[in-house]
């Protein structure tokens, strides 16, 4: 009998020690595997619910340079003081529509009345350093504009003030923030740069960032240029006789190779900004900044800045807008009146109907309705002074 008594109480033990430890397991799946749920805004927006980690901030901006040698800004090393408050990401990108070197020789011929070269100072790096820019697109058509020896002076400089650069054939810049690696693929159609008229080895390079980054951002300088080239046409573009590239087709074809979000600039104006397959496009963000090196007529005056969050797998959780005008020869400064975002909603609307990415007056990003993004994040306003 007391052998019985044992016998059954050892298998009462075993079933108690079963069900706690499938209960454990389950306790235990519940807390690793993020919660789900699809719930749909005001607006239309469908957000995605989860538990993100590791979410990065980046802030981008266009075509910068600060003159021209000898013809350089009086004031360089406080010229983006009046935009400072917007510029607070922790990555933020900018194309260097010029070079970095003290290099005489350019690509204009003596004579010249219809060529442009730029360069800047090496120490002209740690301006843009401190401004908080820690990736620089080279893929331009400026980038060779003092040959070979200024190739190579710009791409010492900016390494040596610690900016990651992106743009030239082949090369890939990458950027950290916290435990997210994000590679920067940039593009240009001409041959000195990851030439974005080359289609099958520019989906080669996208696939091989996607291999190296948990995100993938696409930049492409395209398309016409001027006041009259800020509708996205949809076609091929063309600007003094060179090929541009059909800047819609490529940026649909970056995401469809696995890019997480594409910017650009080139056109020196604005353009609208497009949600494609749960991605933001933004097809120019115009001007950043010059001294005598763009024109700032009309709607050329107008410039922007684009904050954007992504979550550590590269689905878009927020973005924001910062309207900037030009005072002076090209120096950027808030515009409370907010006209880049009024222009851009326009061109936006226009040319991607429901499709299009708006600006708030609050200057949040608003998606078209049914759009599926990650837990939403506020990017704060500038401060105003």
């Amino acid at each position: 009998m007391m052998r019985r008594v044992m016998v059954f109480g050892a298998l009462g033990l075993t079933v108690i020690l079963v069900l706690i430890l499938i209960t454990s397991f389950v306790g235990s799946s519940s807390k690793t595997a993020a919660p789900t749920t699809t719930t749909s805004t005001p607006k239309g927006t469908t957000t995605t619910t989860f538990a993100p980690s590791n979410p990065v901030i980046m802030s981008f901006v266009g075509d910068a340079d600060l003159g021209n040698t000898p013809a350089l800004a009086p004031n360089a090393s406080t010229y983006f003081a009046s935009v400072q408050s917007a510029l607070t990401a922790p990555i933020e990108f900018m194309n260097l529509e010029g070079t970095l070197t003290d290099a005489t020789g350019s690509k204009c011929g003596p004579s010249s009345t219809q060529c442009y070269a730029f360069h800047n100072p090496p120490a002209y790096a740690q301006i843009y350093k401190s401004a908080g820019f820690n990736v620089v697109n080279s893929a331009n058509n400026h980038s060779h504009d003092f040959g070979s020896q200024g190739v190579s002076d710009t791409s010492t400089a900016l390494s040596a003030a610690g900016i990651s650069q992106a743009g030239l054939p082949g090369q890939i810049g990458y950027a950290t923030e916290g435990k997210t690696k994000v590679a920067f693929v940039d593009f240009a159609p001409y041959s000195t740069a990851n030439n974005l008229l080359d289609v099958p080895a520019a989906q080669a390079l996208i696939a091989q960032a996607k291999t190296q980054a948990q995100v993938v951002v696409v930049y492409m300088h395209a398309g016409a240029e001027g006041s009259s080239a800020d509708h996205v046409t949809g076609q091929e573009e063309s600007y003094v006789g060179e090929d541009r590239g059909n800047p819609q087709a490529f940026a649909q074809m970056s995401i469809d190779a696995g890019a997480d979000l594409v910017v650009a600039s080139g056109p020196h104006v604005l353009r609208g900004m497009q949600w494609y397959h749960n991605h933001l496009i933004a097809y120019s963000l115009g001007n950043f900044a010059g001294y005598g090196n763009f024109s700032t007529s009309g709607l050329l005056n107008l410039s922007a800045i684009l904050n954007v969050t992504l979550s550590s797998t590269g689905q878009f959780m927020a973005g924001r807008l910062t309207s900037l005008v030009f005072q002076g020869q090209g120096q950027p400064v808030l515009d409370s009146t907010n006209q880049a975002a009024t222009l851009m909603n326009t061109l936006s609307t226009a040319d991607f109907g429901a499709n299009a990415v708006l600006v708030a007056p609050n200057g949040q990003l608003q998606l078209p309705a049914g759009a599926v993004v990650a837990t939403t994040t506020t990017i704060k306003a500038p401060k105003k002074k």
